[in-house]
């Protein structure tokens, strides 16, 4: 579970999303981040016993800065209103597809998958998508799929209008060749987060997903 003073300096810094209020309120900010470090930390082992690739991994590794790239955004607000973790073999930089927790008071999801990949990643995916698509079908179909994650996102950011090239429009993976992304995501209540079952929840939400991971992680180790 994280703690009730984690989602209240979460809720705080989004009225206050400034630098002077946070440089005075740093002291809270450190709580709430190891608070949600130590949160992670106990997801990830608990994961580990499932899918051992995430064995390896130290929370504060996995974790996202709260600070923004304002660079090429007209937001010029300073700091994320939100705490992240990006769990996968080989760490958050890495190619491989993983989990994700996020957590954002009224926005808080788990899932993961594989986001935005380069060309050369998102092509080996379509591949495998397409020889295998049988296999990848039973996956997303599955009834314990369904249950948690209903089928992968199709928010319009991750869908091409037209197929690629090299893919017949009678395609039967046509639906999943036109993604740019695969992730699927879960929302989470509020009450989710300081619930004392949030670990257990969320890890039972990964293993749901792990299959789905482990079909992309074999299309990009090849």
């Amino acid at each position: 579970m994280l703690q009730p003073s984690t989602i209240k300096f979460l809720k705080d810094l989004k009225k206050n999303n400034n630098k002077p209020w946070f440089d005075k309120n740093r002291k809270e900010y450190e709580k709430a981040k190891a608070d949600f470090s130590q949160f992670i930390q106990q997801v990830i082992d608990q994961l580990a016993k499932k899918d051992p690739s995430v064995k390896s991994l130290v929370a504060k590794d996995c974790m996202f800065r709260i600070n923004r790239d304002v660079r090429f955004s007209k937001d010029k607000s300073p700091y994320k209103t939100n705490m992240g973790a990006y769990i996968n073999r080989g760490g958050k930089k890495s190619l491989y597809a993983g989990y994700y927790f996020h957590c954002e008071p009224g926005q808080s999801f788990t899932g993961g998958g594989l986001w935005m990949p380069m060309p050369p990643e998102l092509n080996k995916v379509r591949q495998e998508i397409d020889y295998n698509f049988a296999a990848f079908k039973k996956i997303i179909s599955s009834k314990k799929f369904k249950s948690v994650y209903t089928d992968l996102s199709r928010d319009a950011e991750y869908v091409l209008t037209r197929l690629p090239k090299g893919y017949e429009a009678d395609n039967p993976a046509a639906e999943y060749l036109k993604l740019k992304s695969f992730v699927a995501m879960t929302s989470l209540k509020d009450t989710d987060l300081t619930s004392k079952g949030l670990v257990k929840k969320t890890v039972a939400a990964f293993e749901t997903l792990q299959p789905v991971i482990n079909f992309i992680n074999q299309s990009l180790a090849e």
